[in-house]
């Protein structure tokens, strides 16, 4: 669901990035056959409770799928400014992990649920140069290492310490960024990000313009060159898997949320929300399956 101030602050700035990155990167090459995701059906998305993100959770066993928006944020954090709440994840091992941002300042919040049920926040003080904008978190299959992104048009994703799991990390102190993810190509308005396989992850874009790829919200896949962590960067290459599903009674502009990969079954996951008064009735979590 779309909020008035959030990630929309630096659009002056990205646009003259984005046409910057447009005239020096090439296209990405087309999806390989393994990479095609068939979309097999959808979920009625609450435009409150279930329009931001979502996460598959394995531990503890037979756990519900779990799911963000402007209504699951506690009446404590907005209070205190953190009023908007992105795409979580959560590890192999069960942890829980929430981005936080607000509309100004100069650091962002992770909030982390540890297997016992006890909540904990981890503020990250921005970096120079560093967006507010939390959109999203992603845990490496390790569980060690966390990436998360910025909105508007960027050439990285950032890797910080998962914090609550990797023992570096103190509610006490600042969230180091540990590295960084060098992309091959630009990208828009990334939502959500979640690890298919140690070094790949699959993207849900908001881009509204379609200039980066030919193709407006994509699905995309980055493939790392190493597993991140700590010890220095890597590159990731970006490839367009296909176009978001836009279906929706109401005509008007789709927004691209978060997105989920469940292991176990092989599902890919990813919240649309319909334009105008449709984001009501038929905003979707739309499933897919690798064909």
């Amino acid at each position: 669901m779309r909020l008035p101030v959030r990630q929309r602050c630096h659009a002056a700035l990205t646009g003259v990035v984005a046409l910057a990155t447009a005239v020096v990167l090439s296209a990405a090459p087309p999806a390989s056959a393994a990479d095609t995701w068939t979309e097999v059906g959808s979920d009625r998305a609450d435009p409150l409770t279930e329009s931001q993100g979502l996460t598959s959770v394995e531990v503890p066993a037979n756990s519900p799928n779990r799911y963000t928006g402007i209504g699951t944020i506690p009446v404590d954090l907005s209070s205190r400014g953190w009023n908007h709440v992105g795409d979580p994840d959560a590890s192999y091992n069960g942890y829980y992990i929430e981005p936080y941002q607000a509309d100004s300042g100069g650091a962002k919040m992770f909030r982390v649920q540890k297997p016992d049920g006890s909540w904990a926040e981890y503020v990250h003080n921005l970096s120079s140069g560093e967006a507010l904008n939390n959109s999203w978190v992603a845990i490496s299959p390790d569980g060690q290492w966390m990436l998360a992104g910025e909105y508007g048009t960027m050439s990285r994703l950032l890797v910080f310490p998962t914090p609550g799991v990797n023992s570096s990390t103190s509610p006490s102190a600042s969230l180091p960024q540990a590295s960084t993810v060098n992309l091959d190509h630009a990208v828009r308005d990334v939502q959500g990000c979640d690890f298919s396989g140690p070094t790949t992850l699959l993207c849900s874009s908001d881009d509204p313009a379609g200039t980066l790829f030919g193709i407006t919200k994509p699905l995309l896949q980055i493939d790392l060159s190493a597993v991140p962590s700590g010890s220095g960067d890597v590159s990731g290459h970006v490839t367009a898997l296909r176009q978001l599903p836009l279906r929706s009674s109401c005509s008007g502009t789709f927004e691209a949320e978060g997105i989920d990969y469940d292991r176990r079954t092989g599902t890919l996951r990813v919240i649309v929300v319909s334009p105008g008064f449709c984001v009501l009735t038929d905003s979707k979590t739309y499933r897919f399956t690798r064909s």
